[in-house]
């Protein structure tokens, strides 16, 4: 049944700003009940109008039954695409015993909503919904307390039913949440575990809901940095240099003068030009020439994996065990590779933007951030003011993927707003997005395997260069092991940052490829090597359900290869198979079918699941298959999607997404597990289908047809 009203992230707050003193901000809260709770450990209780004490403030998120029935939930946490919108309602109106279309989520105000870190390593769900169920059954119980004091009858003799108490032997006798609340302010913290629900009595969590916001999204209601108009705003563009990293030398303004309206701003290397139209700003910009020096270019994207070798020396141990001798000693096949990955931009739709405002000596502004706590700290710092003087205020985000942790557009947008004591809106240009967005590093793994008669890996040597450990941990049983981490972040020619699954997707690649080279060099079916030298149960079963579902038996026609590859992120285990079809005249692959199976513990709304785990496969494609950084030094040759090519629709597999049932435990994340094993399941196909074994992220049609001539 369509529901009356879709619920969507709640803008009516954002133009109600409450002091950032939590205290005063609970008091200054309408009625009804309001439940504070912390993301670690659960608070003492503390009865409104007692003499609080400072644990009362020290909260990380809450909720409010309000008068009218609805339900407000407060998170630091943002919504960039994720879904966690509609999942963090499902958990709070299960556990609420409330409709999941009453739930309006208040994310990431600085002043509305209580302290949080960012978003990003799929953290929301697995740190979030555990305290958000906590919370909504603490207020379950406060409701039917006041309940049972109404009916003069005791709680055992009350139940729910969306947001309506009745006594269990005469329904007639009921009152809505929204009755309960009126002329109530009662605000606690949690005092207990409280009694949640068992999976076998879920009615909302593990049921596939579409995502909250989708009606907005699609209609075009929802709000961006770049949709904010202001009274007076004028639009900025910033003027670049070639290479980045270029100090400023001089300033040539001296044509701005052709352009009626415009205004220069100038703040050490920031150089900006300002206008109420943003095409007048731009030309206008594109008049004014700047002197740079630009520094040495050190490395391009051909020589970048040799400058990695070649000056990153100090390393430490992540993983070991056994001896690494005794492991050559008793292999009967050793083989040794190496691979490369390259610098991978986000990419995501909304580029970096910022719209902000100075009001006396308050800075009020919207941007594209993960962090919205983090920038406005920042923020703070650059102009030296008071943390409640910055406000951030809830926006949609057109996309992140680590991306947009990093925050220089909005401290631009705020010096370029301090300057012309105007309101100021800058959206950076795909070319500045493809400069100025932290790529996701470049990546050097060397691997030694080994292997005994019985087709039993005996030796794993691991040295990662500039990709951290994230999903490096072994969940094959090699006795003899040992992983290495080689990294320094001084040595890249531009910025680098956090990319979906930072690091995953390189080493998950490297690992893949060569258990599926190991197997192969053993005469082993890919399949049966791996479920015999896998050590981890979650995996293996993760592994035998994507087979069953693949069908891995089947005859491949002509030209087809199979590929598989596994990785573990977040707590969850993926296995991805999947099937392609490679030209050998011209090395152009076709991706075919990807079957992906995780285990992600509890899967709160499976239909979220399936688009997060679809769009994580659909951009593992791109860095795959296409995403190829071109640069020299600081000199970005990539500028925008004609030379920087992401997978598009004819080149989408047909994808199936098949998960474990384990409700049972907890939930795990979901936002990024998909995306690590696509490059190795890819490569691996293009192996089997033509005998390419090509070791660098991306396969392209003439790393392909190289590998070919180099048998």
């Amino acid at each position: 049944m369509k529901p009356d009203k879709i619920t969507e992230l709640h803008f009516d707050h954002v133009d109600k700003p409450i002091s950032s003193d939590r205290r005063n901000f609970l008091k200054k809260l309408g009625g009804g009940i309001i439940v504070v709770f912390s993301i670690g450990e659960l608070s003492l209780l503390k009865s409104w109008g007692q003499n609080t004490s400072e644990d009362l403030l020290n909260f990380n998120a809450y909720l409010r039954v309000k008068e009218d029935g609805r339900v407000d939930c407060y998170t630091g946490k943002i919504e960039m695409g994720q879904g966690v919108t509609t999942s963090l309602a499902q958990v709070l109106a299960e556990e609420l015993e409330v409709s999941v279309y009453s739930i309006d989520m208040i994310m990431g105000d600085t002043e509305l909503c209580p302290y949080d870190a960012g978003t990003w390593g799929s953290l929301t769900t697995r740190f979030t919904d555990p305290v958000l169920r906590a919370a909504a059954a603490e207020a379950r119980e406060i409701l039917i307390d006041l309940a049972a004091e109404h009916f003069g009858v005791s709680d055992e003799m009350l139940d729910v039913i969306n947001g309506t108490v009745f006594v269990k032997n005469d329904p007639s006798k009921n009152i809505t949440y929204a009755a309960l609340t009126k002329g109530k302010k009662i605000v606690q913290t949690l005092t207990k575990k409280p009694e949640l629900k068992k999976p076998k009595d879920f009615k909302i969590i593990g049921k596939p809901v579409i995502s909250l916001d989708a009606e907005a999204k699609v209609t075009g209601t929802a709000k961006y940095s770049g949709d904010i108009k202001l009274p007076g705003m004028v639009y900025a563009t910033v003027v670049r240099p070639k290479v980045f990293g270029s100090k400023k030398l001089q300033v040539d303004s001296s044509k701005l003068s052709e352009f009626e309206g415009v205004e220069l701003v100038e703040d050490g290397n920031l150089v900006a030009v300002v206008h109420q139209d943003p095409e007048i700003a731009n030309k206008a910009a594109n008049k004014v020439k700047i002197t740079w020096e630009e520094p040495v270019a050190k490395a391009d994207n051909e020589t970048i994996f040799q400058f990695l070798d070649k000056n990153i020396k100090e390393n430490k141990v992540f993983e070991e065990e056994g001896n690494l001798k005794a492991g050559r000693d008793v292999s009967e096949t050793l083989i040794e590779a190496n691979y490369f990955d390259g610098y991978k931009a986000h990419a995501s739709i909304e580029t970096h933007s910022a719209t902000c405002y100075f009001q006396d000596d308050k800075l009020t502004m919207w941007a594209s951030s993960q962090t919205p706590f983090g920038t406005r700290e920042q923020l703070a710092k650059t102009f030296d003011m008071p943390l409640e003087k910055v406000h951030l205020k809830q926006i949609f985000i057109g996309g992140g993927f680590g991306g947009k942790i990093y925050n220089q557009q909005a401290i631009e947008a705020a010096k370029i707003a301090k300057f012309s004591s105007k309101p100021v809106q800058l959206v950076w240009s795909r070319r500045e997005e493809f400069m100025y967005d932290r790529f996701r590093t470049a990546a050097l793994i060397k691997t030694v395997s080994g292997v005994d008669s019985n087709g039993k890996l005996k030796l794993w040597e691991f040295d990662i260069y500039c990709a951290g450990t994230r999903g490096t941990k072994l969940f094959y049983g090699i006795p003899n092991n040992r992983t290495r981490i080689f990294n320094d972040d001084n040595v890249h020619p531009f910025g680098t940052g956090a990319w979906r699954a930072p690091g995953n997707n390189s080493t998950t690649f490297a690992r893949e490829s060569h258990i599926e080279t190991t197997a192969f060099a053993t005469g082993i079916d890919a399949l049966e090597f791996r479920l015999d030298n896998l050590k981890n149960e979650n995996m293996s079963a993760t592994l035998k359900l994507a087979a069953e579902t693949f069908g891995w038996e089947r005859k491949k026609q002509e030209g087809h290869g199979y590929g598989i590859a596994l990785g573990e992120d977040a707590g969850t285990t993926v296995a991805i198979i999947a099937e392609v079809h490679v030209d050998r005249t011209t090395g152009k692959v076709q991706p075919i079918r990807v079957v992906c199976a995780q285990d992600m513990g509890q899967l709160v709304n499976p239909h979220g699941a399936k688009l997060q785990t679809e769009g994580g496969i659909t951009m593992g494609l791109g860095y795959a298959l296409y995403e190829d950084i071109a640069f020299n030094g600081g000199r970005m040759e990539s500028r925008n999607f004609k030379n920087y090519e992401i997978a598009r629709f004819s080149n989408t597999p047909k994808i199936e997404c098949v998960f474990i049932d384990n409700m049972d435990s907890k939930p795990q994340g979901g936002g990024e597990p998909a995306i690590i094993c696509v490059g190795g399941a890819i490569a691996n196909a293009v192996f089997d289908a033509c005998g390419a074994r090509v070791n660098r992220m991306p396969v392209t049609p003439q790393r392909i047809l190289e590998a070919l001539r180099h048998g």
